[in-house]
């Protein structure tokens, strides 16, 4: 690997180490630098890797009580896999779920609960207990999965979350080195990166650089104080990136933002700690190469030290190149998301960033466009302007795009539970620029407002054996859902193949009384969007598209097949959407 220079941290389980002496003797490996700590059961080692260096277990020789302790660190071959590729990053011609392994399905009850881990809650009545999702229940549903059309998945974090509760969402880290026996371990997900490979599908790490649990050995047992943000008493962030860029901005509120804990249960992590900056940048490469990762999705991007975010960014685009990385930019303002990421805004720090998750097609987009009566700045009219403020961002076609995620309302509740509706905003999310992004079940309309939080993360329907409706089979759905599940199968499935849609330009016309028009094409495909979100029947004269009409005779509906001529008008109904290829 190209990083070869890493800083082994060794923990004792028990004894003090006398010294920092410390011998290595194996071909290839070189002990450069070792480091002590205040608490004595720590020290650090840097070590370099020779290329010529063989696999095998590393005997590192450190003292204890003046007497001699072997140790034995393995270093691996590179990751194989099942002979196909991995880190090849994700990109416009795919197409995301979002699971939480927990809700999703239960395919090995013996791993429900864990001997001697905190969280010993197995109660699918309870929104905040375990249900006992794991890996095997997505293994053994990836037909279904890949039916749908989905090319890649991301899982909520799956590394150890041994806390007393609350476990379900894995986002208070307790050991970045150990995969949660709850959801099958290391074993089972290795196993299930190799299954998407082999189907030609992707998966995506969820990492945490801003925060970990408070049970973590890090927390419980520091190196030194300084590891994470101490403050004299508690003191949460503000959650406004504001202070970030703001010119007027005060140094307090910076500090606040930045350095205030997440949540009393999730330390913050002090990146500035060289220490603690190498345990989180080492640990995000070790997971991609083990698990053979394709994608990054960095979890509370804005309250990250952003030196130190830039810094990761490039440490794990230098290892590797193909590898893509979008960040969760929670923010309200496109300018605001647009600081975060790759931008053509010339501002004193410039991030590294690719992409990231595009809560402002969402919040200032999508909903309001289904949502808020019309006017010149709200409605579907503010879609439009979202969309036309692309020219801040580098790489608008890298965006996540999304109706719902495990933090946000199910968008079947915010639309009134109108399926019409629903069908109009996947048939958005499949079209637009960007990177779709489904979450787990809104395909089947599963609702849930966002308070409390839990109601958004209940289990998908057939996932566990008592089930009484099942999503993967169709049996107990309502006619609702099973033709909502239907358009996202249909339309998903024939984006993988429109060139248009997956790697074609995108032109749009301004909004005129609740219609918006846009397009995608390229040379070979010409695909006509037409969202009617008012509440009368609109007539479309194709003629007034001329600019990407011009030369097509046909125009059918990719979803029913019906086809109208271009040289006549058209009616759409209203609240409805088509999606016309148009054809010559």
């Amino acid at each position: 690997m190209k990083t070869n220079a890493i800083q082994l941290l060794i923990r004792s389980d028990g004894e003090s180490f006398s010294s920092d002496s410390m011998n290595i003797n194996y071909p290839g490996v070189t002990l450069v630098k070792t480091h002590r700590f205040s608490n004595k059961r720590y020290l650090a080692a840097d070590i370099s890797i020779a290329s010529h260096a063989q696999p095998g277990n590393v005997t590192i020789e450190v003292f204890q009580n003046g007497k001699k302790r072997k140790i034995y660190w393995p270093l691996n071959r590179r990751r194989s896999g099942n002979g196909n590729t991995y880190a090849q990053g994700v990109n416009s011609s795919d197409f995301i779920d979002l699971i939480m392994v927990d809700r999703f399905s239960n395919g090995d009850p013996n791993n429900d609960q864990v001997k001697g881990m905190k969280d010993q809650s197995l109660d699918r009545n309870d929104m905040y207990a375990r249900h006992g999702g794991d890996f095997q229940g997505i293994i053994n549903n990836l037909d279904y999965l890949q039916g749908l059309g989905i090319t890649a998945l991301w899982f909520t974090p799956v590394m150890e979350n041994d806390m007393p509760n609350r476990t379900e969402h894995g986002y208070a880290i307790t050991n970045h080195y150990k995969i949660d026996k709850r959801y099958g371990g290391d074993e089972v997900y290795k196993k299930l990166s190799d299954e998407l490979h082999k189907r030609g599908m992707k998966l995506i790490f969820d990492a945490v650089y801003n925060h970990f649990g408070l049970y973590h050995f890090l927390e419980q047992d520091p190196p030194e104080n300084d590891w994470v943000h101490r403050w004299s008493e508690y003191t949460q962030t503000s959650f406004r990136e504001q202070p970030l860029f703001d010119p007027y901005a005060s140094k307090s509120d910076r500090k606040k933002m930045s350095d205030g804990w997440f949540d009393r249960t999730m330390p913050d992590i002090n990146q500035d700690n060289p220490y603690m900056a190498n345990f989180i940048i080492q640990n995000c490469i070790w997971h991609i190469e083990t698990f053979g990762i394709d994608g990054v999705r960095l979890d509370t991007y804005t309250y990250n030290d952003l030196n130190f975010a830039n810094r990761c960014n490039q440490a794990i685009l230098n290892e590797f190149p193909h590898i893509t990385a979008f960040g969760e930019i929670m923010v309200h303002g496109v300018a605001n998301q647009t600081y975060f990421e790759q931008n053509n805004i010339a501002t004193p720090f410039k991030s590294n960033l690719p992409s990231v998750v595009d809560f402002q097609s969402l919040y200032y987009g999508i909903i309001p466009a289904l949502t808020e009566p019309l006017s010149w700045t709200s409605g579907v009219n503010k879609l439009y302007y979202t969309a036309s403020t692309d020219f801040l961002s580098k790489n608008p076609m890298q965006k996540v795009l999304l109706l719902d995620n495990h933090d946000e309302p199910r968008f079947f509740s915010l639309v009134g539970e109108d399926a019409e509706k629903q069908k109009i905003g996947y048939q958005w999310l499949l079209t637009y620029r960007g990177i779709p992004q489904l979450y787990y079940g809104s395909e089947v309309l599963m609702k849930g407002l966002k308070a409390p939080d839990g109601l958004l993360r209940s289990d998908f329907p057939g996932g566990w054996k008592t089930d009484k409706k099942n999503a993967f089979t169709g049996e107990g759905l309502s006619e609702d859902e099973k033709s909502t599940q239907d358009l996202v199968r249909k339309l998903a499935n024939f984006r993988k193949t429109s060139s248009a849609i997956t790697t074609g330009k995108m032109m749009h016309y301004v909004p005129v009384e609740g219609l918006y028009v846009y397009f995608r094409y390229d040379d070979n495909q010409t695909i006509m969007c037409i969202m009617n979100t008012g509440n009368t029947a609109k007539e479309i004269d194709f003629k007034k598209y001329e600019e990407r009409t011009s030369g097509f005779k046909l125009a059918q509906n990719v979803l029913t097949k019906e086809a109208f001529s271009t040289k006549n008008n058209a009616t759409i109904p209203p609240m409805k959407m088509w999606i016309l290829e148009l054809k010559k």
